[in-house]
Parts: C-alpha cells; structure tokens; sequence
C-alpha cells in the first residue's frame, strides 16, 4: 500500500465550518465555476458522491465512505485507473481557522508506484490546493 500526503494547510474558516461544506458534496455547486474547465470535465456529484473525466486519467468517481464530524471525511474510489481511498483530515487552530491535510493511500504494485508517485503527489497538492481557497462561509 502506498500513501501520499499533502503538505498540511491553513484555512481561514472554522473547522466546523469546513467540514460542515466538504461532507456534503451537492456544496461543490456552490464553487464548480471556479474550477479548471480544462483539467475537469463532466463533472457529476450527488451529497456522497463526485464523478469527473481527467485528461490521461479517464473518469475518476468517488463515494464518502466514512464521517466523522468534525474533523475526517474519508472517500473510496468507486471508478479509477488505479484504486484508492483518499482523505480529508480536519484539525482546529483557533474558533476562526483550522489546519488540513489530505492523504491518498493506494494499492498498487511497485513497478506501478513509480510510474504514479509523481502524478499522485502533484494531484494531490492541487486538490490541497483547490481547497483551500474555497470560500467555507
């Protein structure tokens, strides 16, 4: 099993309120116009689930496999090239702020992490990346 993480990054919300807004993925219409058109097509999400078509990757579904309020929001690949479970982990700073860091953990063979590490490690810091800048108010 291989793991990926991201760098842990601040976010200018309250944990409550960050979680509150990535358990519920129906909230990704509030923000899917601020998203790169040309890396994410065909985008489809219910409140569990998220589907995109990723250019080199095909289309990449996603289902929440486990909450935990409010600080872990754990996902699992329904439709990938390569399964995995990704997620989000949530810690407080302050009533006004939190920290956050992703986590990827595939099960792929050594000859396959090699040709991924890269792509997963950029992946994963712009999806960091993404959300951090959402505005969680």
């Amino acid at each position: 099993m291989s793991k990926f993480e991201s760098s842990v990054r601040e976010i200018p919300f309250a944990q409550e309120q960050v979680y509150q807004m990535l358990s519920d993925l129906s909230n990704i219409d509030r923000v899917k116009d601020r998203l790169p058109a040309d890396k994410i097509q065909n985008l489809v999400f219910d409140r569990d689930s998220v589907s995109i078509e990723v250019p080199m990757a095909g289309q990449i579904a996603f289902h929440i496999v486990d909450r935990e309020e409010p600080k872990t929001i754990k996902f699992e690949t329904v439709q990938s090239p390569i399964p995995l479970n990704l997620w989000i982990q949530l810690l407080p700073l302050t009533d006004a702020s939190c920290k956050m860091k992703l986590t990827i953990k595939a099960d792929i063979n050594p000859f396959m992490a090699a040709m991924v590490k890269k792509p997963l490690e950029e992946g994963i810091e712009k999806i960091a990346d993404a959300l951090q800048l959402i505005p969680y108010n």
